[in-house]
């Protein structure tokens, strides 16, 4: 009976936080920083329980918060949660513009080990308020925190503490928190311990203190310019907890702003104004005549084409220059046959004669010094001047001595025409 009184009582237990989950009202000022906790704990009770005891706590819980009825979340409103064991944080700064109209945030809490969710809405009704704007306020830099740890209400009490302590002001309010990310920080490497970086504005009744206006100085703009940290007397009373980059810090005195009004078109309801149907062209319509641009685009250039073909045809198969062409384009191509069919089979003897396969001026192909029949396969790779036709000797003078001696040069011949005439009339055409 007591195992059943107590799981009795567990069940009761989790049915009246599965209620107070349902709907959570809160109640925010306007141009005051709102922020509320998703607490992890205040969820585990609507999951099964873990199978180890005292293992609960270490489900892995992320939230998904959304405006009732539509995919995303106000614009004022901001959501964080770093790891899935992390609680996490809604926080924004509500304006006037919101006043008197309730904001349904959707929470979704869905538990990675089971694959469950739980689901409950927090109602915001954002309240007026008659110090709203202080006429007073100032944004501060600082380096060594991140957006998620500056929320808790003891750093920002304590961060609070210190700017009442230099400023003294009656009436002080932290007004938002932003990111240095959202600003277009970057994403600090995982050394050192360094921090993202958070921007933190808070409001005031009165002007600004003498050491929070020492960053307007010349002599701390110039250090500023120089990537210098500027001189605050007291920055010692922020030091000990928080890292103020001072040459960020923004002083605003939103009574000496002018207000720019700018004249908005008049939206309208969004319905076109009713011109009567729609009244198509006449079906009787002007043919149009394309055999001019059938001219233009496709017979001018075909008869230019034609008279470049017939050019070129003339010049290549009428003209003499052109046969010559023919010829030695013809001759080119035996020979490159040839040098083919001989690659094929290494044992074929390469044709011994330099001369040319044709003859310059007539355009005759001229045989080979030797026929086809002739032995090569004994001929050496540097033939020997004996018993060689058309050879002329030379008489050379040697170095030392008056003596000569006789050097053979082989005299080549063409169709029974010697070289050097060969040449000559080459020359003459």
């Amino acid at each position: 009976m007591a195992s059943v009184g107590i799981f009795v009582g567990l069940v009761v237990v989790v049915t009246i936080l599965s209620k107070s989950h349902a709907d959570r009202n809160v109640y925010p000022s306007a141009g005051v920083l709102f922020v509320h906790v998703l607490e992890r704990e205040h969820f585990k009770g609507e999951f099964p329980p873990y199978p180890k005891a005292g293992d609960s706590s270490n489900d892995p819980i992320t939230f998904n918060t959304n405006l009732k009825g539509y995919p995303d979340r106000p614009g004022w409103l901001r959501y964080i949660q770093r790891t899935s064991h992390s609680d996490g944080v809604l926080y924004g700064s509500p304006t006037a513009d919101h006043v008197g109209k309730p904001t349904i945030i959707e929470i979704t809490a869905y538990n990675k080990r089971t694959f469950e969710t739980a689901r409950h809405n927090l109602v915001i009704n954002i309240m007026s308020t008659e110090e709203f704007p202080l006429p007073y306020q100032a944004e501060f830099f600082i380096k060594n925190m991140n957006v998620e740890e500056m929320l808790a209400s003891e750093v920002l009490g304590d961060f609070l503490g210190a700017v009442k302590n230099v400023w003294q002001p009656e009436r002080l309010n932290a007004i938002n928190i932003t990111s240095a990310l959202d600003r277009g920080g970057r994403v600090p490497l995982p050394i050192n311990d360094l921090k993202e970086g958070v921007y933190v504005m808070v409001g005031a009744d009165v002007a600004f203190s003498s050491c929070l206006r020492e960053v307007e100085t010349p002599q701390n703009q110039l250090r500023c310019s120089q990537e210098m940290e500027p001189v605050i007397s007291c920055d010692k009373k922020f030091r000990a907890q928080f890292n103020i980059d001072w040459c960020k810090i923004s002083l605003v005195d939103i009574t000496k702003v002018v207000p720019v009004h700018s004249n908005r078109p008049d939206p309208g309801s969004g319905v076109l104004p009713d011109i009567g149907e729609y009244n198509p062209p006449s079906e009787l319509l002007k043919s149009r005549d394309y055999f001019a641009d059938f001219l233009i685009t496709l017979a001018v250039p075909s008869a230019v084409a034609l008279v470049l073909f017939i050019i070129l045809g003339y010049s290549m198969c009428c003209r003499r220059e052109g046969l010559i062409q023919l010829v030695h384009h013809s001759s080119i191509q035996k020979s490159s046959k040839e040098l083919r069919s001989m690659s094929k089979n290494r044992e074929i003897s390469w044709p011994l004669s330099t001369l040319p396969v044709f003859h310059p001026v007539s355009g005759e192909v001229v045989p080979p010094i030797h026929p086809d029949n002739y032995e090569t396969t004994s001929m050496p790779l540097m033939q020997t001047q004996t018993n060689l036709q058309n050879q002329i000797q030379i008489p050379q003078q040697q170095i030392s001595g008056d003596n000569y001696c006789m050097s053979t040069f082989r005299r080549l011949e063409v169709n029974g025409i010697p070289e050097e005439r060969k040449v000559a009339e080459a020359l003459n055409l």
